[in-house]
């Protein structure tokens, strides 16, 4: 038998949304990290179901999670998943962009997770972000985790000699039968069977918004059951 990895002897931060590519993304953390902390944000989203779910793994794998709001994108709406008055939907609208796209959110994340990170002392941001099987967010993109790691890590001031920020992205290059069978490498499906996904905040889960559709491609294309669907029955 192989012997396991040395953990690195150091702290991360998971921006952890209790959905499913961050909540892999916490166990490849835990599997890497001596020490793991996870932070969630509210962002006016419609429904209560990922705070829920987020708070739940996190109790479950012992980990303290930082709650934080962020009433801009409350007020910004003009996208599906923070105003409930419009209709959720796959199909690009002017900009080329579904109406789930909620403008700069991962940028605004990434950017209060590192100041978060800079007040404990912590060098590492683990990010569920993923280019391969995604709805073409921009935010979501390796150039663009890059561009934002270099500006966080030059605003911030981190001297060299107390090391580099890092904004890590497990997943970036993993289509999502790939980030299955990760899950299931990093002991992570009883975490997902807790997580959640769907746009409409419906549990059980709707199965039909974009993000259940591309869930139930990946698990069906690992060729496993989905834990969440399996534990609601």
């Amino acid at each position: 038998m192989p012997a396991q990895k040395k953990k690195l002897n150091r702290a991360c931060l998971v921006v952890f949304s209790g959905g499913q590519d961050s909540t892999t993304c916490l166990h490849w953390a835990l599997n890497t990290f001596t020490s793991v902390e996870g932070v969630f944000f509210d962002y006016g989203q419609r429904h209560k179901s990922e705070v829920l779910a987020a708070q739940a793994i996190a109790w479950r794998v012992k980990i303290p999670l930082r709650l934080f709001r962020l009433d801009f994108f409350r007020e910004l709406k003009g996208n599906a998943l923070t105003d409930s008055s419009i209709a959720i939907s796959s199909e690009t609208g002017p900009m080329g962009l579904p109406n789930t796209f909620v403008p700069g959110r991962n940028l605004v994340f990434l950017t209060h997770a590192a100041a978060y990170a800079y007040t404990k002392g912590i060098h590492d941001i683990v990010t569920g972000l993923c280019q391969t099987d995604y709805s073409g967010y921009p935010d979501c993109r390796i150039d663009t985790l890059k561009a934002l790691q270099k500006s966080l890590h030059l605003g911030l001031g981190w001297p060299e000699r107390h090391g580099v920020l890092r904004l890590i992205a497990p997943l970036m290059f993993k289509t999502k039968a790939e980030s299955v069978r990760l899950a299931q490498k990093w002991g992570a499906m009883d975490s997902l069977a807790l997580s959640h996904t769907c746009y409409e905040g419906s549990v059980p889960p709707c199965g039909k918004c974009p993000a259940c559709l591309l869930r139930a491609k990946g698990f069906s294309e690992a060729g496993m059951a989905d834990p969440l669907l399996t534990r609601l029955g």
